[in-house]
């Protein structure tokens, strides 16, 4: 699947349509400074900022909300830590509300944190332990699924817990006084500083927070306010009057309103920023600028200098059924890694500007990541060698499918992958599947129907167990669960549960890498490209820029000419 990040925390977060994904990113002459289309000023409070997004609903209660950190959900809510996000560089995990990142004890399977003071809800309620641990409480109710919740598989004796709406706590979330929270998780976890900064984490008033209507009426902790919110048409921002600067260095707070206009065409909400017009100048896009008005701002200096390109990032790869019989011989697929021609992946997904060839499953801007190449065909790839492999194998006239979602990025890039196993002497048959029906195939419980699926993965959090754990940890198969190259090796289990335990990030990321190699050694996935993401902005909008990850702009640093 595309993994698109709802930055406004909608109800259908994952979304499966690839043009949302992949098929936006830019040729910013900058290079390296791609993001100097909106300089590094300092923040100057004021005025009202317009965001365009073509999102038609919002999911407002946290438990529910699948947005990063930095995007819409950081405007809003505040977690015990959160990400440090700047124009170059790895990205860093932060305090937020709590006074560090957290301290691990009993081999990092507990962790406590203290909260800061002078912290408090848009209500002006003082912001307690009792209020966060009542927040992930909140995540294990029924009637608030489908939110980030990477908490719920780590938090200790959760089995069989259903919220705390009939008076039940979870005795693993230790509250000894209000400004402390301990966790008692049911194994080390080295990234727990990481889990705790996503949208699920968020505190919520105790008491105060019904299933079926906080999300109409949020009471936040950032530095906004829901002043309004029409489905399908608008969300309207306003300042958390109790939102202090001084405990909170990791948000700008610039804008004194900020007006979501919803249920806009990608293609109009390009239009109208590229023309910069008086109603566009303090607005920028929330959705990637599509590839037709792209190439018209190349030849528009002004847009062109208000056009902001993420790095190569969110990887875009085929995986390989490796319980298909016909896949089960290692020497095929090292065959498929060797045919591939990512070079045509890379016209396909809209050219350089859109993406970069990919030979590692790391995202790039994330600890850990080494580049490599187990399987080096060239950029153009190795049909030669894929022939000698497969007559290895012993094998002839084989004949694969291939599921991809039904668009015309995916398809493109399908048709490129079919054309270069033709020249290694393996047919490829497309199945063009709608979002939800390429979704009950390639994450169900069968193993039948794909030999090979196309997908496309942008981790949560900036670390390299959301590339690797998700993808291929065994016990992500089926389920509605995206080890959709159905891998189950007991080496990479390993790797991923040792790398898990690993307190220091550095020497984490080293096992990642193992891992990483590990899982290309058994060819379980091809890696094609990591693609681009650009956004356009008015010129009225300052710090408007992409780190290293994620490939989204930040929204939390955004602020207005004054």
């Amino acid at each position: 699947m595309r993994k698109h990040i709802a930055l406004l925390g909608s109800a259908t977060a994952v979304v499966l349509t690839a043009g949302l994904a992949a098929c936006g990113s830019a040729n910013n002459p900058a290079g390296a400074g791609a993001n100097a289309a909106s300089t590094n000023t300092p923040v100057q409070r004021g005025g009202t900022l317009t965001i365009l997004d073509s999102e038609t609903t919002l999911t407002l209660d946290p438990a529910q909300s699948w947005s990063l950190a930095v995007t819409s959900s950081g405007l809003l809510w505040r977690r015990l830590t959160t990400w440090k996000i700047g124009r170059t560089g790895v990205p860093e995990v932060v305090p937020d509300l709590a006074t560090t990142d957290g301290t691990p004890s009993d081999g990092g399977q507990v962790w406590t944190y203290h909260l800061k003071s002078g912290i408090y809800f848009s209500n002006g309620q003082p912001i307690t332990s009792y209020d966060v641990k009542y927040g992930i409480e909140r995540t294990y109710a029924p009637a608030l699924s489908g939110g980030l919740n990477y908490q719920k598989p780590l938090i200790a004796d959760t089995a069989g817990y259903t919220g705390p709406f009939g008076g039940k706590q979870l005795s693993s979330i230790v509250t000894p006084n209000s400004t402390t929270i301990i966790f008692h998780l049911n194994k080390p976890y080295g990234d727990w500083p990481w889990v705790v900064s996503t949208t699920s984490m968020a505190p919520v008033p105790v008491g105060e927070a019904p299933a079926a209507t906080f999300g109409n009426h949020p009471i936040t902790s950032g530095p906004y306010a829901v002043q309004s919110y029409t489905p399908g048409n608008s969300a309207v921002l306003v300042r958390n009057k109790y939102w202090s600067a001084a405990t909170d260095p990791n948000r700008a707070g610039g804008p004194d309103k900020i007006i979501f206009e919803l249920n806009q065409d990608p293609t109009v909400e390009a239009q109208t920023l590229i023309a910069d017009g008086p109603n566009a100048q303090d607005a920028f896009g929330a959705d990637f600028v599509p590839p037709a008005q792209l190439d018209q701002v190349e030849n528009d200096p002004s847009a062109k200098a208000r056009l902001v390109t993420s790095p190569a990032s969110p990887l875009e790869y085929l995986a390989v059924n490796v319980q298909s019989p016909r896949l089960k011989n290692l020497k095929v697929r090292e065959a498929l890694e060797y045919a591939v021609n990512r070079q045509a992946v890379v016209v396909a997904s809209g050219g350089p500007i859109a993406a970069e060839p990919a030979t590692t499953l790391i995202t790039p801007g994330i600890l850990g990541r080494e580049q490599y190449d187990l399987y080096p065909g060239g950029s153009s790839g190795s049909p030669a060698k894929a022939k000698s492999l497969l007559a290895q194998a012993g094998v002839k006239n084989l004949t694969l499918t291939l599921a991809t979602p039904n668009d015309p990025i995916s398809t493109a890039i399908a048709q490129a992958v079919q054309e270069a196993y033709k020249t290694a002497g393996i047919n490829v048959v497309i199945d063009a599947l709608s979002d939800n029906a390429w979704a009950d195939l390639v994450t169900g419980n069968s193993a039948s129907g794909y030999d090979l699926a196309l997908s496309s993965w942008q981790p949560d959090f900036p670390s390299a167990m959301d590339n690797i754990e998700p993808l291929f940890a065994s016990d992500m198969i089926g389920n509605g669960n995206y080890n959709i190259s159905r891998l189950s090796d007991p080496h990479v289990d390993a790797l991923i549960n040792q790398a898990e335990g690993i307190i220091n990030a550095t020497a984490a990321g080293k096992v990642w890498a193992q891992a990483d190699k590990a899982i290309m050694a058994d060819a379980a996935a091809v890696p094609l490209v990591y693609n681009k993401n650009s956004f356009l902005r008015g010129s009225g909008v300052e710090n408007f820029y992409i780190g290293e990850f994620p490939a989204y702009p930040v929204y939390t640093a955004v602020s207005l000419k004054q």
